[in-house]
């Protein structure tokens, strides 16, 4: 069959879905975008107010390969991809009050007051600990205890989970929620024999890890990613279009949708899902209930997002890093802080500082039932205390994401397989998004396209191998 020929819907209008779409259509597929909202992009939402630029979702992505940038000057806005200032990859841990930058090489590690003498020695013993008997099924919590110790869990992976997933690393499979550290026990036997040999694997396919990658963004934010895509689709994207429901018909699928009130369908040879799983479990409730009750399982906890600007003048303590994380054991009302402005340029008028902060996720179940004012009022204290602020904010943002990010919990790997199995038993329907396989930006820019490419429908119709650029 003719690439032309082929139909495929995708089912909403986030980085997932759009970089999916760009991909297709300029491989020369008819491609259809159905996104809820009048403006695509998901939680990439960039705004200015009051000169401070606000990125209300993701506010940085990671250049793990060299498609990345390339994307970006095929969509028109490579001149607009800014990298974050070098102090950047300097990262603060809380403890006992004090900012600590978490030490990322084996001299800094050595000298660090961040850990003590006990847990520096824990850590050597690491390459001589042998590989657990049911890894399969372990949290990321007991894994590292395991093989490096409760303090490097509370003062360096418990905060990283919460700063990645607002996660608890009591919940979160390691097997699920970071397949690479759990690969690294499974195919090398330890995590320091696994990052050596890993690093030449890497080389080899020309990718970086997470941790030397360069962090960018766009001179007017993270949406302007997304926004540039749908220019490009230009009318394959159709918006305030509400999915109802998928369902097949002879050889071919067909998505019921209401677009501005109207109902409406439309009749496709593929149709893949970039929808969250609560939305899509929705959708495919008629097809396959076992499928639907998956989803539904799937938690999202809710996460607050604060931006604060102050007067630069007011703020005691230099901004010379990305910003901060908070352990659990330290019992603050807030996950962490980015430094906004000291990242990126053009965040806040002249003589001002940006702040970023987050509250809530599921490692802080209750916070937000707090009387939002109180709230706001616990955790302006606690930071103002941390960054040696003595003035209130000038500026304040708020934004709430009731369902912020997908937990890849214990147990999540049946999920997975239910959906690979779903995806076999039904020819032409493919599961993508955050809840499966990664975050958006780096889901999005491999947008399952190998997966489409392996349909038995059509097994001649693709051919571009370079599909994959999320670095994951």
């Amino acid at each position: 069959m003719e690439k032309r020929n082929i139909k495929i819907t995708i089912l909403g209008g986030g980085i997932s879905g759009l970089a999916t779409a760009y991909w297709l259509k300029r491989d020369g597929f008819d491609v259809t975008v159905l996104e809820a909202k009048e403006t695509p992009g998901g939680s990439m939402d960039s705004r200015r107010e009051e000169g401070f630029l606000v990125d209300c979702g993701p506010n940085s992505g990671l250049e793990t390969t060299p498609l990345i940038r390339r994307l970006a000057a095929e969509i028109g806005i490579e001149d607009q991809m800014i990298y974050a200032n070098e102090a950047g990859g300097r990262r603060y841990i809380l403890k006992q009050g004090r900012l600590h930058p978490l030490p990322m090489k084996p001299g800094a590690f050595l000298k660090t007051a961040l850990f003590s003498a006990g847990a520096k020695c824990r850590l050597l013993a690491e390459p001589f600990i042998g590989k657990s008997e049911d890894g399969y099924y372990q949290s990321i919590a007991e894994f590292v205890r395991r093989r490096l110790g409760r303090e490097f869990l509370d003062y360096a992976i418990d905060p990283f989970v919460s700063g990645v997933y607002a996660g608890d690393p009591d919940s979160l499979s390691v097997k699920s929620a970071f397949p690479k550290l759990y690969r690294l026990e499974e195919v090398y036997g330890g995590l320091i024999k696994g990052m050596i040999k890993g690093a030449k694997e890497r080389k080899a396919r020309a990718e970086k890890s997470k941790d030397r990658a360069k962090m960018f963004s766009f001179v007017k934010g993270m949406q302007s990613f997304p926004e540039a895509i749908v220019k490009k689709l230009g009318d394959s994207v159709r918006t305030d279009c509400e999915v109802e429901a998928a369902t097949h018909t002879e050889n071919r699928w067909r998505v019921l949708y209401r677009e501005k009130g109207v109902r409406r369908e439309i009749d496709s040879d593929i149709v893949l899902s970039a929808l969250p799983a609560h939305r899509a479990a929705s959708v495919f409730r008629g097809l396959d209930g076992d499928l639907a009750r998956h989803m539904d399982e799937i938690y999202y906890p809710p996460v607050k997002m604060l931006f604060l600007g102050y007067r630069k003048r007011d703020v005691g303590r230099d901004l010379d890093g990305f910003g901060f994380l908070i352990p659990k054991k330290e019992k603050k009302s807030f996950l962490g802080a980015i430094w906004s402005s000291a990242l990126f340029p053009g965040r806040a008028p002249d003589g001002m500082a940006a702040f970023t902060l987050f509250v809530g996720g599921a490692r802080a179940f209750g916070v937000l039932d707090a009387e939002p004012d109180r709230l706001r009022q616990k955790v302006l204290s606690e930071f103002g205390d941390i960054m040696d602020i003595k003035s209130s904010p000038v500026f304040v943002y708020e934004r709430m994401w009731e369902k912020a990010i997908p937990q890849y919990n214990l147990g999540y790997i049946e999920h997975e397989h239910y959906f690979q199995r779903f995806e076999s038993n039904h020819t032409g329907i493919f599961l993508s998004g955050n809840y499966r396989g990664g975050f958006p930006l780096g889901i999005a820019l491999s947008g399952r396209i190998c997966c489409i490419r392996k349909s038995r429908k059509f097994p001649r119709a693709f051919s571009r191998g370079d599909d994959n650029i999320s670095g994951r």
